[in-house]
């Protein structure tokens, strides 16, 4: 037999080709030149004439700064706040909620974008639910409204609920200061969507709006729901091609079921109508009810009135938040929690004498 000899040279068809070097997708300086940034840590004045200044960037810095839990941050983020004082109170407040898949987002966005037109500078504060597994949370409604975002005269803040109840973040009534500070005359609070528990924003806003879909249930239904009494109108969402008709009687449904409410203090009526977000059909008279409804409050007084209890509510939750920050961040009570804890897991003791135990090691402290 003769043996074929293999040529040294010759390379298998089955071997690997050399690819081609992609280039560069960034540059290397300005990476660097980034991440040097992102070192430099900006003052509080500078960050409070950038706020001033109507500068987006320094706003959202000094957002975050004020919703940070780490300790340090805390005064600079209290000298934000009390120089932008003296710039805010100058705006509408308008809180919004309904349950998840009302269209909450495309509303904003059609709303926010007719708000705009009307040259008005439009802040959205929207809250997002925070998972009580990963304690994450997606904040995802800046890629729902793509095209407010772009808008040069719109601002969209996305932030997580945390452990807050009430519809709102943690600090969400602060963001609403810098918001004005920053020169925006129309804040808009999209809740977390819990649609029976949004309490914390109605005691934030000026006027609050409930968006509802058709065949969410009759007028009975209706009361049962709370947040039904403190909404200034419903609006029906999703009035467009077959659920026109669906969406006009729930009008009417909902037009009953108010009547058997008691009468606001403000002396408003609330009112019910129908929308599309899609189509925009009915956006502009969502705004014709809240200016009437603005125009009567304020002739009557009750909005400064609403605004000063208002202010007098969060001064008392701020107290109320910062003794609990004090409790659990006391050393000995740490130390203490654990031991009772482990205690009333066992039942050696009871939740209520565990907790009078390390009350008063706190206030004894």
């Amino acid at each position: 037999m003769i043996k074929l000899l293999e040529n040294p040279n010759k390379k298998s068809a089955l071997h690997e080709k050399d690819g081609i070097l992609q280039p560069e997708i960034f540059s290397q300086d300005a990476m660097a030149k980034i991440v040097s940034q992102r070192k430099v840590q900006p003052t509080a004045k500078e960050l409070i004439k950038g706020i001033l200044d109507h500068d987006k960037v320094a706003l959202s810095r000094a957002i975050t700064l004020i919703e940070s839990t780490n300790p340090d941050h805390l005064s600079k983020a209290n000298e934000i706040i009390n120089c932008c004082l003296s710039h805010a109170n100058k705006s509408i407040r308008i809180g919004i909620t309904g349950v998840p898949g009302v269209g909450k987002s495309t509303f904003i966005e059609a709303f926010g974008t007719y708000l705009t037109s009307l040259e008005k500078k439009v802040a959205v504060l929207a809250v997002d639910p925070t998972s009580t597994i990963s304690h994450g949370s997606i904040l995802g409604d800046k890629t729902r409204m793509e095209e407010l975002v772009k808008n040069e005269n719109a601002y969209i803040r996305p932030s997580a609920s945390g452990e807050t109840l009430g519809g709102v973040a943690r600090k969400t009534r602060e963001t609403i200061t810098l918001c004005e500070a920053a020169g925006f005359d129309t804040i808009i609070i999209e809740t977390v969507g819990v649609g029976q528990s949004e309490t914390a924003v109605h005691s934030m806003v000026d006027f609050f709006l409930l968006l509802k879909i058709s065949g969410a249930g009759d007028e009975l239904q209706g009361i049962k729901r709370g947040i039904m009494e403190m909404a200034d109108a419903i609006v029906i969402n999703k009035a467009d091609g077959d659920n026109i008709n669906k969406a006009n009687l729930a009008k009417t449904e909902f037009n009953r079921a108010l009547h058997l409410f008691p009468a606001k203090s403000s002396g408003w009526i609330p009112t019910v109508a129908t929308c599309s977000s899609l189509t925009k059909e009915g956006i502009d008279r969502v705004w014709q009810t809240i200016s009437s409804y603005l125009d009567m409050v304020k002739a009557n007084n009750y909005f400064d009135a609403k605004r000063k209890n208002q202010n007098q509510f969060w001064m008392l939750e701020t107290i109320n938040e910062q003794i609990q920050s004090n409790f659990y961040n006391h050393p000995e009570i740490i130390k203490l929690l654990e031991e009772n804890k482990k205690a009333v897991q066992n039942d050696r003791i009871s939740p209520f004498a565990a907790a009078q135990i390390l009350l008063k090691k706190y206030f004894k402290e």
